[in-house]
């Protein structure tokens, strides 16, 4: 890089994170330019001294994908102090970040990548790629539920967009999510008087985990246009 980037931006580049999570590690002040705590409007070049947790990032970095089949215990937050972390999972020898999470008690794909700009493509909703999810839930589903949740039901002061959802069995349904907010689908069906007692996410956009033939609790490298390819 020559010409002056945006510095959240440019953290996205060095494959460090997404755009959205560089500009939450600068709010944190946890991120430094030229020797003083980082401001949003910094734009700055492969010249300066950036540092993020006192560890300096440089240039644009290799671009990697990975898919990963996430079992059910493992926290999609990167902490290093946690036993249950992703972090003790990634691909050795590489700076890889999932691309959107799966809270811990939940299983299925996951999309490990350090290209930020490729993370914003998938996760921002103006794009509104489709994610899949299989959800067992604790009793028989009755004739009305699918069509109330397809419709959009009210989720922490929103009412979820509208989504695809098909009884695949007496206590099994298939969903397409085109948002991903906070514990969506279980919060969804506990507004409908349900209870998940497993999530399991197949499909994001092109990238189907039963195509993969990848083991719970492995990863894989992939092509970025298996998962994105129009």
């Amino acid at each position: 890089m020559t010409e002056q980037t945006r510095l959240a931006k440019y953290i996205a580049h060095a494959g460090v994170c997404s755009r959205k999570q560089a500009s939450r590690l600068i709010d944190e002040g946890i991120v430094s330019v030229n020797n003083r705590p980082a401001n949003h409007i910094d734009h700055v070049d492969d010249n300066d001294n950036i540092r993020i947790d006192g560890k300096r990032i440089q240039g644009r970095a290799a671009l990697t994908y990975f898919a990963y089949n996430k079992p059910v215990g493992i926290d999609c937050k990167l902490n290093p102090n946690d036993a249950s972390s992703l972090i003790h999972h990634l691909p050795s020898g590489t700076r890889v970040y999932p691309i959107g999470r799966l809270d811990k008690d939940s299983r299925g794909l996951l999309i490990l990548t350090n290209d930020g700009e490729f993370c914003n493509q998938l996760i921002h909703p103006d794009f509104h790629q489709p994610k899949r999810y299989l959800v067992t839930v604790d009793k028989p589903l009755d004739d009305k539920f699918c069509q109330t949740m397809a419709k959009g039901v009210p989720v922490d002061k929103h009412i979820t967009l509208p989504c695809t959802v098909e009884k695949i069995a007496e206590h099994q349904f298939s969903i397409i999510l085109k948002q991903g907010l906070n514990r969506q689908i279980r919060k969804m069906a506990h507004y409908c008087g349900y209870k998940v007692v497993d999530l399991y996410r197949e499909q994001i956009a092109d990238l189907n985990l039963a195509t993969l033939n990848l083991t719970e609790n492995t990863h894989l490298k992939i092509d970025k246009s298996n998962i994105l390819k129009n």
